[in-house]
């Protein structure tokens, strides 16, 4: 896939995710994609996939989530973009606390669609806005300092030695 390519397949994914409709999301997935989400977890396949986006990622977002795509670059299997969203909670605790965070998101391509997206978002300035109490922030900050540690790469790369891995490529 190429950039112009990729760009069309964002607008799709955002268009959908914007709107809440899990099967047009889903749509821009493999049939066994993988999508890590760093509040909900790991949503495997398109019916998990359209789940997580109406069950849970719009259920907390409300109606009028936004989440925009800037500076595609693809290259082969591989793109990156970084994005803007924002949503009003919905959550109960938090209802009516506007949010806006900036992150980046990598996919993995195959045949034209996503087979595995992952993102790096600083989740601690969303509870920021939100009012999450320190000792909560705390908690969930270790727990996702835990997941990261944990990941394959970290620990293969916590495992090397200064300077030895370079610019390695991989699947992780």
């Amino acid at each position: 896939m190429n950039t112009h390519d990729f760009t069309a397949l964002l607008e799709q994914f955002s268009d959908a995710a914007e709107a809440g409709d899990g099967a047009a999301f889903a749509a821009c997935f493999t049939e066994d994609a993988v999508y890590h989400d760093y509040v909900y977890g790991d949503h495997q396949g398109r019916i998990e996939i359209a789940h997580m986006m109406e069950d849970q990622f719009h259920r907390d977002a409300g109606d009028d989530y936004r989440w925009e795509m800037f500076d595609p670059m693809c290259e082969d299997d591989l793109a990156y973009a970084w994005s803007l969203s924002s949503f009003i909670s919905t959550v109960p605790e938090f209802a009516g606390k506007k949010v806006v965070i900036d992150g980046m998101s990598r996919f993995k391509l195959r045949d034209g669609l996503i087979a595995d997206y992952r993102e790096s978002v600083n989740g601690g300035v969303a509870m920021a806005q939100l009012g999450v109490q320190p000792d909560r922030l705390a908690k969930v900050c270790a727990k996702w300092a835990k997941m990261l540690i944990a990941e394959p790469r970290c620990t293969e790369f916590l495992a090397r030695g200064k300077g030895s891995g370079r610019l390695r490529g991989g699947s992780a």
